[in-house]
């Protein structure tokens, strides 16, 4: 995964996603490159369009925090509820990380 937050560092950035710039990224950040994974990430992301991959993603991670739950009234089970928003969140994780493979299909 650091190989592509790399990519997506320098694409950010508006650098060229290239084995250089890529294995200066990763030293920076105190990772040993390996050579033959950085010509397999450039390769693949080639003939990618990084931006429209991000804008046609099913999911997208957002930082806005979720507004507070109301107080559970009696009689109401807060574990179940809480259980509930969990899994909600697990999902949301998930659908994001899935729409990270889209970089490289």
């Amino acid at each position: 995964m650091e190989y592509v937050y790399a990519a997506m560092l320098l694409h950010r950035a508006g650098k060229e996603i290239n084995e250089k710039n890529l294995t200066d990224v990763l030293t920076a950040a105190g990772i040993n490159a390996d050579p033959v994974r950085l010509k397999a990430l450039v390769a693949s992301l080639a003939e990618v369009n990084i931006d429209e991959a991000i804008k046609t993603s099913p999911a997208i991670v957002t930082t806005t925090p979720t507004p507070a739950a109301p107080a559970p009234t009696p009689g109401e089970k807060p574990a179940k509820e809480e259980k509930k928003k969990e899994e909600e969140e697990k999902a949301k994780e998930e659908a994001a990380l899935e729409g990270l493979g889209a970089l490289f299909g």
